[in-house]
């Protein structure tokens, strides 16, 4: 079924507890995902879900989650899996403000990249959720330092994602020992075939959730290009910094290298910017997402590791340094920016041939108008005509 429209989150006869965590936040209403998601999940019934990125899919299936939990249970009741150590650890947050009126409920994050000892550590205080990657969990299961075999929901989150990143045999070995699961929610920006071969081997009668990309969730976001040459993209960005005023900036590289090279130019031109990418230790990294999210950091280098990982509402414009390699990429990178009703921009620094052929076909591909735009004689941005 699709779904367009919210519904008014005191309408879902939720707990005063999770009513309190909701106002907390300052919600009322409730997004197309989550109005189709919440009350089926609540009725412990298997759901499978396409939204774009940023429709609130977390709270779609955190709310029912953390209303099912039983605090007087030490064992794990529900399993999370996230491709990326960045969306573990934000779909941890946004749980933890879910249940902070339910004294009792424990959510523990497990990902690769951090020490294990510290994770078992974590463990032994008997988490009743669970937020993992499917290889740091599987590690943890075979060191027997947690039992999921009696979750009762388990979730997959950024499915498509997960699968296409080859985790398709840790996903469902997982899923083979959870048998006593009641549902299972399958949250998806596409139904890939990997997608809809979980959902038959695994769910039965799922509740079909779609939102679509309309007007009302369609992110507002301007796009540009510009061609520069290989060695002028840092100017190019500190130039159009400088003339917007934008301080809150994500730029996005298709190589380590290039992140590193573009953090560096930056600075040396007086640019707020620091970068991740997957050599840079996860204490590291997590601590310039921190500043990132707190406001602290005007720009924010990374490569596609964090284009799904990072979820911040004001991000004011993207750029990307390198023009991706797949359009469902480009999607993605450019979706951090425009979301909560903004407007965003997004401009793709394009440095040679078939830089320019490739954002030529996702411009066609995506459907989007991409406007070309230039540096005047007065170093002014301008449409080319």
């Amino acid at each position: 079924m699709e779904y367009t429209e919210g519904v008014r989150f005191d309408s879902l006869d939720l707990s005063p507890e999770i009513m309190r965590a909701i106002q907390r936040r300052g919600l009322e209403t409730t997004t197309p995902v989550q109005a189709g998601c919440i009350p089926p999940m609540m009725d412990w019934q298997d759901v499978i879900a396409k939204a774009p990125t940023g429709t609130g899919k977390t709270f779609a299936y955190g709310i029912p989650i953390v209303e099912h939990i039983d605090p007087e249970e030490d064992c794990v009741q529900a399993v999370i899996l996230a491709p990326t150590r960045e969306l573990a650890i934000q779909i941890t947050d946004e749980l933890r403000d879910v249940s902070i009126f339910r004294p009792g409920v424990r959510t523990v994050c497990l990902y690769g990249g951090q020490p294990i000892g510290r994770q078992i550590e974590s463990l032994k205080k008997r988490p009743q959720i669970v937020v993992a990657t499917p290889g740091r969990l599987s590690d943890h299961m075979k060191r027997r330092t947690v039992r999921v075999d009696n979750a009762r929901t388990v979730v997959l989150d950024e499915a498509d994602r997960m699968l296409d990143m080859g985790f398709v045999h840790d996903v469902t070995r997982l899923l083979d020992r959870m048998s006593k699961r009641r549902n299972l929610g399958l949250f998806s920006a596409t139904i890939s075939r990997e997608v809809m071969d979980i959902a038959w081997v695994y769910q039965r009668d799922a509740a079909e959730v779609t939102v679509r990309e309309d007007e009302q969730n369609k992110p507002d976001i301007k796009q540009f290009r510009m061609e520069v040459a290989q060695g002028e993209k840092a100017d190019a960005i500190t130039r159009i910094l400088e003339q917007t005023g934008f301080d809150r900036c994500m730029a996005f590289c298709n190589t380590k290298g290039s992140t590193e090279r573009i953090t560096k130019f930056l600075q040396m031109r007086g640019v707020d910017a620091d970068c991740i990418h997957g050599d840079i230790p996860q204490k590291r990294r997590e601590q310039v997402m921190d500043r990132f999210r707190q406001g602290k950091l005007r720009v924010f280098v990374s490569t596609d590791v964090a284009a799904r990982g990072i979820d911040v509402d004001d991000v004011d414009i993207v750029f990307n340094c390198d023009v991706p390699d797949e359009s469902q990429d480009y999607v993605h990178r450019i979706g951090r920016t425009g979301r909560a009703r903004r407007q965003g921009v997004a401009v793709t620094l394009v440095a040679d041939y078939p830089s320019k052929m490739r954002i030529d076909d996702i411009a066609q591909k995506t459907r989007n108008t991409i406007v070309p735009v230039t540096f005047d004689g007065d170093g002014n941005l301008t449409v080319v005509e």
